[in-house]
């Protein structure tokens, strides 16, 4: 009977997570649609929604503490709490990068369009199939797929690095793009950091499995 109860209320946690990951990719695409489209009002319902990301985050917290406390879970069950616990705040804080993006997207809507969004649009589709194949990968808890999607955040780096050398080429030769320009760097910043951000929840996806820490391991 005891054995059913935190199996019930692991697949609980687990079910909670995932909404919040989905809420969290949710928030993303829509920011980044938001700066595309030039729609302010899908930007504020992106900052509007991260009131219900901070409440889920807090959900699952309490759960959390509650199988801890009541449940006392042990080896693998124990791991996959832990694994819990240090996801949902990783995917709060990405919530947090797509909120920015929407308030960079704000600015932008009052400012003339640039000719381009550069390859932002790609950059931030990368991150979002990231973080959607780190949460099925935690699901099916496969430690090789967190391993392959954790090279993948090479695709976003060399992106950023591309994005910003070319605004600061525009910046130089046209001063009055300055501040557009910046706000699309922003942009790609936290885009750099969401894809940080899987890298960490596919090493907790590691953990999870291998009871192995590859945090700091040349060869994850």
């Amino acid at each position: 009977m005891e054995n059913r109860i935190i199996d019930q209320q692991l697949d609980r946690l687990r079910d909670k997570l995932l909404l919040l990951g989905g809420t969290t990719e949710r928030a993303l695409q829509r920011a980044m649609q938001s700066l595309t489209n030039r729609d302010s009002d899908l930007a504020q319902n992106v900052l509007r929604e991260d009131k219900v990301i901070d409440e889920m985050e807090l959900e699952i917290d309490r759960l959390c503490i509650e199988i801890l406390a009541l449940q006392q879970p042990a080896a693998h069950d124990l791991r996959f709490v832990i694994s819990v616990a240090k996801i949902t705040p990783i995917l709060e804080r990405i919530a947090d990068h797509a909120g920015s993006i929407a308030k960079a997207a704000l600015i932008l809507n009052t400012e003339p369009q640039l000719k381009q969004y550069i390859d932002l649009p790609k950059m931030a589709t990368n991150a979002a199939e990231m973080l959607r194949s780190a949460l099925d990968a935690f699901t099916s808890e496969d430690a090789e797929a967190s391993r392959r999607i954790i090279k993948q955040d090479r695709v976003i780096n060399k992106s950023y690095k591309r994005i910003f050398s070319e605004l600061i080429e525009m910046m130089i030769s046209d001063p009055s793009i300055t501040n557009s320009a910046a706000q699309l760097l922003f942009a790609a910043k936290h885009l750099e950091r969401i894809g940080d951000y899987v890298k960490d929840i596919c090493e907790l996806n590691v953990y999870l499995t291998e009871a192995a820490f590859i945090k700091h391991s040349k060869g994850k």
